[in-house]
Parts: C-alpha cells; structure tokens; sequence
C-alpha cells in the first residue's frame, strides 16, 4: 500500500484529496497548520493527522520524522497547502507579497528540500506540487498569488532536470478553479491587507466582492483533484504535469498560440 503526506488539509482540496484517497485504500497521513483542524481530521478517522505549518521547518521535520516511524518510508508528499492574496500591484505592499511568498513558495521548497534526502535514501518517492492555472497565464488583481505560483513552475521545473534518474518525480498541477473555500479566504486577504477605500481600483474591489458567490465558469469539483493524485499514485512514471478544468485547458492552449498582446486582450475581459 502506497502512503501519502498531503499538507493544507483543514479544508477544500487538501481535505477533499485525503477522503477520496482513504477510500482507495492509500494510506493518508493528513495535514493542518490550525490545531482545531487535526483534531477534525482525528475524528473523520485520520488518526495519525499531524499539525504542520509549512512555514516552520521544526514541524515539517517533525512529521517527516513520524511517518518514518510509522511506515519506514513516504512513497509520494503532495504541496497543497496555500493561499490566494488579491490586489493590484500597487495595493501590494512588500510585506503582503513575502507574505504570500512565505506559504506558496518558500514553505514548498521547505518541505521539498527535506523530503528529497529521504527519497534519495529509499530510492523513489513522487512530489506533487499544487501550481495552478495562474502558474501559466495571468490574471488582473491577482499579482501576488501569480507570482507564487510562476516560481512554482520555475522551481519544479529545474527540480525535475535535477532529479533526472533518481526515480523521484516531481510533478505539477495545474489546477483552475474548484469548489473550495479559497475565493472566500482570498477576499478576506483582501480586506484585511488592502486599502480599498483609497485604491484607484476600489470599485474593481467592491465588484469582486459582490461578486464572490456567482458560479465560476468551468469550476469543478474537488475530486477532480484527488483523483489526478490518485492517478499519479499509482503511475510507474507520472507524467511531469497534469491540466485540471477545462479552463486550464483552455488558457493553457491559448497562451502556447497567442501573442502576448491577443492574450492580454482576453485575460482583461476574464478579469
């Protein structure tokens, strides 16, 4: 039997991933940053939840340390925790950024970097990490989040020419949008770390805000998730990127055949 890490499970994909995978006979080593959050995850019958901050290095040792002890090995550690920070560029303060830098990017490469020796030492292991549709093309007011998940793809990118022969595979996601509570979190995000009031873009602001309940076009499921990550757990050589929702498909073919200036033309209306 397969095991498998999965940070950011207090909610939405992360947690969708691990029932879905629990029911496919995987063994789930769930994570969370909020304490309330494993404690829920205990009670759903994930007994070996853990906490883990991505940010803290301590805690993402720590639970390496006890699948280890509990299983011997970590077959595949899946990078999905993170956060989506909107606001124009110039709403953006450098510490808002780094902030976003800190969860989306630096906590990845953290938890990366500490997994790879361990891989190495067991002679395989796969490292899902969870880019997006915004890791291909960009989208008006979301800067911060763009920028996290473009460094996603750069990183992995050059992880997987480093990786070449080691029978590690870093693979990455490129998820559009899904039925979480992400667009919710992220207007938060907003209010508490943007000056609407005084933005030249306050009534862009205040739109996105009504607008936060209507149906996004192409939103899938969470299991459209989980089951990709099912599929790569049990592929002897996973592909080295997965598209997920039929928008990803779509921006991602239109950012391979379009100009830069034809893209910018749709991207805008999209916004």
């Amino acid at each position: 039997m397969s095991n498998i890490v999965i940070t950011g499970c207090s909610t939405g994909i992360g947690l969708e991933t691990a029932n879905y995978l629990k029911d496919k006979f995987v063994k789930v080593y769930p994570t969370a940053r909020d304490p309330k959050d494993v404690e829920m995850l205990k009670e759903l019958g994930f007994e070996h939840a853990m906490q883990l901050d991505v940010r803290n290095p301590d805690e993402i040792r720590a639970v390496i340390e006890k699948v280890l002890e509990l299983d011997g090995s970590i077959d595949v550690w899946f990078n999905n925790a993170g956060y989506g920070q909107p606001g124009a560029m110039e709403d953006i303060t450098t510490d808002t950024l780094r902030e976003q830098f800190e969860t989306n990017v630096f906590g990845l490469h953290e938890c990366t970097r500490q997994i790879i020796p361990v891989m190495r030492k067991q002679g395989h292991g796969k490292i899902i990490q969870h880019s997006s549709v915004l890791g291909l093309i960009s989208l008006f007011g979301k800067g911060s989040y763009n920028a996290s998940k473009y460094a996603i793809e750069g990183l992995t990118d050059t992880l997987r020419l480093e990786l070449k022969g080691s029978n590690i595979y870093p693979v990455l996601l490129n998820t559009g949008p899904i039925t979480s509570h992400f667009r919710q979190n992220a207007i938060q995000k907003l209010k508490e770390n943007v000056d609407i009031e005084h933005s030249v873009f306050k009534e862009k602001y205040q739109e996105n805000i009504v607008g936060n309940h209507k149906k996004v076009p192409f939103n899938e499921e969470a299991t459209a998730v989980a089951s990709v990550v099912h599929k790569i757990i049990l592929a002897n050589k996973p592909s080295p990127r997965y598209y997920i929702t039929t928008a990803t498909y779509l921006l991602g073919y239109l950012k391979r055949v379009l100009s830069t200036t034809l893209l910018d033309k749709i991207l805008i209306k999209l916004s």
